[in-house]
């Protein structure tokens, strides 16, 4: 095939990035606030305030701010009493942070492959494994193999659209399983009419700077207990049992989230919903405007949700996949467009190595095929029209080529 041409002079000013902050609203008067009465570390109001407003929107009792969501997903799982060389189930096609809490309390992840539709955490595979490779005995699920006992269930929404949980938290009841939701990725999508987030035994976000609302960092943990919240508060401000005599009965940590970062915070939840509009009319448009290009499969929404479209991602479909995506990403990124693929899939991960070998066919296939595009609430018109025209004119010269 023929080198494709591409634009050499392109310029940061030019850049079009993946996921840009969109730091609109009340910020500047918030953060301000903060600066002037000097409250700007892990004490001060706009910490609690943006707990409520999280809650609230959520339609959750209780909310714990944190500095950033694999914190959020470490203490979860603690409050939750996951314990030592117990297994969790966690979605194989993920963000790593999300396997790796799992292994901060010493407990084993068995990573689940992806459904082939929607590309979430697949419920059948879920079926599967707890059906065929554990067994019930002495009131609780083990591993046949590993022999540990099955504790939880830690689903993924990832890139915006929900998993679908009805049939995850049914399983959950039958076996006494938890089920904490990891809504990084998810703060703004709907299952069935409620809120992504809510419906677990605990639930956490990330706040991140390329999420759809940000504090720069910092996460959330999100649960209907009220002893959950409170062990929560109390193990992520280093487990103050005496905070004038610094007296500590519990290992604690320094998880909580600052003053300053929250009222960021608070100024982008009051935009999230118009954030969210933003993220669907981008999707729209992108649909409407690459669906005539072959070889490309768009992201499906299933009838069951609302997706908030985090990163826009396609397939490529045609033969040897894994080389055409990462050479569409590099065309692109050449052209001055951010772009990636998706995270290689747990089960893969060299870290993970020493444990069982898990068979994860669509997880491994998305992994080959997917690109995420530009998907910043900011995007302007102009610069998506810069994507879409980037695609095409890739797709003319490569066949023109072939």
């Amino acid at each position: 095939m023929a080198a494709i041409p591409y634009e050499a002079s392109t310029t940061l000013a030019d850049l079009i990035p993946l996921a840009a902050p969109c730091l609109e609203g009340r910020a500047w008067d918030y953060i301000r606030e903060c600066l002037d009465s000097n409250w700007v570390s892990s004490a001060g109001p706009y910490v609690s305030r943006f707990e409520r407003m999280v809650a609230d929107y959520l339609g959750v009792p209780y909310a714990v701010a944190t500095v950033n969501g694999t914190a959020a997903l470490h203490i979860a799982l603690l409050v939750a009493g996951v314990q030592p060389d117990e297994e969790v189930l966690v979605s194989t096609l993920t963000f790593i942070a999300s396997a790796n809490a799992v292994r901060y309390v010493g407990a084993w992840p068995i990573f689940i492959d992806a459904d082939p539709q929607y590309w979430q955490m697949d419920p059948e595979a879920v079926v599967c494994f707890l059906q065929r490779e554990c067994q019930w005995r002495n009131g609780a699920l083990y591993n046949r193999h590993t022999r540990r006992r099955v504790k939880a269930i830690l689903p993924v929404h990832i890139l915006g659209h929900p998993v679908h949980l009805e049939p995850i938290l049914q399983l959950a009841r039958k076996y006494d399983l938890l089920v904490i939701e990891d809504a990084a990725e998810a703060l703004g999508a709907f299952y069935k009419e409620c809120p992504v987030g809510c419906l677990g035994d605990i639930a956490c976000f990330s706040f991140n700077g390329n999420k759809i609302i940000t504090c720069g960092g910092g996460g959330m943990l999100v649960t209907r207990r009220a002893d959950w919240a409170e062990r929560a508060r109390y193990l992520t401000t280093q487990a103050k049992d005496d905070p004038v005599e610094y007296i500590h009965c519990h290992l604690g940590y320094n998880y909580r989230l600052t003053n300053l970062q929250a009222a960021l915070g608070c100024a982008q939840m009051e935009k999230l919903d118009e954030f969210v509009q933003r993220k669907r009319q981008l999707a729209r448009y992108y649909s409407e405007h690459l669906a005539d290009l072959p070889g490309l499969v768009l992201p499906a929404e299933a009838p069951w949700a609302k997706s908030t479209y985090w990163l826009y991602t396609i397939l490529f479909q045609d033969k040897n996949c894994i080389s055409q995506s990462r050479e569409v990403m590099r065309w692109l990124r050449q052209q001055g467009i951010e772009c990636r693929p998706l995270w290689q899939p747990l089960h893969r991960s060299p870290v993970y190595s020493q444990l069982p070998r898990r068979i994860c066919p669509v997880a491994d296939r998305l992994y080959q095929q997917a690109l995420s595009l530009p998907s910043s609430v900011g995007l302007t018109c102009e610069q998506q029209e810069r994507v879409i025209h980037a695609l095409k004119t890739w797709r003319s010269s490569s066949n023109a080529a072939a």
